[in-house]
Formats: C-alpha cells, structure tokens, sequence
C-alpha cells in the first residue's frame, strides 16, 4: 500500500470531511495527479492538443483514483467497499452535484463530450473483478476482463476528440487490450508477487509448463515457447488496430500511435530477453521512450 495514497484517501476518501473544492482547484487537483503519477502518460500527451489536455488529465484522476481503491488499500471486502463509494460519487456526476475534486472536474469533461457513463462504470467492475479472480482460466476470459479493464480507455479517447463509431471503437479495443496483455506479459513476476496470474491455464497446459514450475518461477523451454506464442497473439492485435491511427483526428494521430508503439516496444523487449522474464522486467530506457516520441513527431511532420 502506498503511503501517499493513503494520505490522500485519509483527507478525500468516503469518512473524509473537506470544504468544498471550487471548479478551478478540482482541475488543478486533477492536473497535478496526472503529471506527477505516470511517466508515459506525460510523455504521450507532449503530442496532445492543449484544448484536450485538462480533459486527460480529468479522465485519468479518475482511472487513477479507481486503480488506488483497488490496488492500494486493504483489498478484499475493503477494497469492494471503496470502489462502490466510487461508483457512487461518478454517478453523482450525472444525477446531482459530485463533491470529490475528481468528480467535479470530471463533470465538466463529461458534459462537454457528451460521455455516457458505462465506460467508467466498465473500469469499476475490472478492479472489482480483480478482487474476486486471481487467474484465468482461458484466453477468452482473459480477454473478457480486458474488454472492463482496458477497452473502456481506449473508448474514453474516443469520446474525447469527438469521433467514437463502431469501427474506431473496434480497432480502439484491439489497441487497448493489446496494451493491457503486453503489461501482464511484462509483469509476469511481479503480478505473481501478489497473488494474480494473468497467463492462461489453458496455454500452460498446452505447452506443458505445470503449476509447480509457475509458483517455483522456472524457465524452461517450455515457457520460453508459451511466452513466443503469447507475444506473438498480442502483436497480432496492435498491427489490426494500428488502422485506428488514419480514421483519428490529425492532431490526435500521434498520441494513438506512441500508444500503440509502446506496447509493441514491451513485446520487442520480451522477445530481446529471450522470453524470460521471470529473470528481468522487460521495460523502455528514457532513451528508447524518447526515440518512439521522436520517430512519431517526423512521421507525423512528413
């Protein structure tokens, strides 16, 4: 559990008493959360129009705040508690006036793009889900989590430069579970560490790496092969849902496909190590981070 976070849930959770955040002091929450808590997603948004970055950054102290109740406190029926007080203040959103500085600036986006709530509520039952499920059993399930976990992100963006339809919504959901299956192949160990195992039972039976070699963290040919074909199905994903880039905005292009290629630089990483990664976490240098920014901006000035 961070330390941070429970500060803020102590000064903003369910039991907390506060004075009123104004509109402007609710974006600036939002804003600071966003730049401070994730790297990628500062570097990404150096490509977002300005008229859309407060919105982002309202859309991710969401995400980011629904991911702490689920990850960063107690868990179990704790954890469930502070995800429906969360679904609680996101609907206050739509029926009444939100009082949490994420929800009131979240208002505004939400009314200004016309954003249904089902993407959010989506998010919520993933970190519930998380909660209840600990492995999957087959690829379709694990697919089906992400369609909760991952996919409403991706819809989100959608919403946010004015362009959601059924065919950028596929190709958007490609991307995002690609995204998502690309973390939990490079998080294979750490995910272990707390209990949760994202690789199919399914797949390990069929290339024959046993629970015993799982918990005991071996690496065998067994799953160096499991692990190829696993790479391989999330590539697929991201080369489908890379026709997602030309159907967006121009000024948006950029953000999609640095997205969308920094997954395919984890599956590149994964591949590099030889597939092992129990032995190290595959993850970008600044440098690499940097050199994907810097491919997309020629791309996009040619």
């Amino acid at each position: 559990m961070r330390n941070g976070f429970v500060a803020e849930l102590n000064r903003l959770g369910p039991e907390a008493g506060y004075p009123p955040f104004s509109a402007g002091r609710a974006r600036a929450y939002c804003s600071r959360l966003a730049r401070t808590h994730y790297e990628n997603f500062s570097v990404a948004t150096l490509l977002l129009p300005r008229r859309l970055l407060q919105h982002f950054h309202n859309v991710y102290a969401y995400c980011r705040w629904a991911d702490d109740l689920g990850d960063e406190t107690a868990g179990g029926e704790e954890a469930l508690r502070l995800l429906a007080w969360w679904r609680t203040e996101l609907l206050r959103c739509y029926d009444s006036t939100p009082r949490h500085p994420v929800m009131i600036a979240l208002q505004q986006t939400i009314r200004r793009f016309a954003i249904p709530a089902q993407p959010f509520l989506d998010l919520i039952a993933a970190f519930e889900q998380d909660q209840l499920v600990k492995r999957y059993d087959s690829y379709a399930q694990l697919v089906d989590y992400c369609r909760n976990s991952a996919n409403p992100v991706g819809r989100l963006v959608l919403y946010l430069c004015e362009c959601h339809d059924g065919e950028r919504g596929r190709l958007s959901d490609l991307i995002c579970t690609g995204l998502q299956l690309a973390n939990f192949w490079q998080d294979v160990a750490r995910d272990l560490d707390i209990g949760r195992v994202y690789l199919p039972a399914e797949d390990r039976r069929r290339f024959g790496y046993v629970d015993d070699d799982l918990e005991a963290r071996r690496f065998t040919p067994a799953f160096a092969e499991l692990m190829r074909f696993e790479v391989d199905r999330t590539r697929a994903l991201f080369d489908e849902g890379m026709a997602l880039v030309p159907l967006m905005p121009r000024d948006v292009r950029g953000d999609i496909e640095l997205f969308a290629r920094g997954g395919l630089a984890i599956l590149d990483k994964i591949e590099a190590l030889g597939h092992d990664v129990w032995r190290t976490r595959p993850a970008l240098a600044k440098w690499e981070k940097a050199a994907l920014l810097g491919g997309v901006m020629c791309r996009r000035l040619w």
